[in-house]
């Protein structure tokens, strides 16, 4: 079954590659969605996907790149969107 999670990743996340490595390894797991920086200096993330997938993908979120330094993250659920690709915002703050 697919699940939508909403993901904010706190601590030294911009500027770090972290976008770039968050949408390889969606790809990776076949999940859908998007990574963009925000203004507050947090990363967030919908994703879409298998439960399996998830779990791996926000095992990845937890420790992010090795170049970041991830202090939190917060995760919601929401009703799926169905998301075709997982894209990333080139916007940076």
């Amino acid at each position: 079954m697919i699940k939508h999670l909403n993901i904010k990743i706190y601590g030294a996340v911009q500027g770090v590659f972290f976008r770039t490595n968050a949408k390889k390894e969606a790809e990776n797991l076949s999940i859908a969605g998007f990574v963009r920086n925000e203004r507050d200096g947090t990363v967030y993330i919908e994703a879409e996907g298998e439960e399996k997938s998830l779990d791996e993908f926000l095992k990845w979120c937890r420790k992010g790149p090795d170049s970041a330094q991830v202090e939190k993250i917060e995760v919601e659920t929401e009703p799926v969107k169905n998301f075709s690709e997982f894209s990333r915002d080139f916007t940076d703050y």
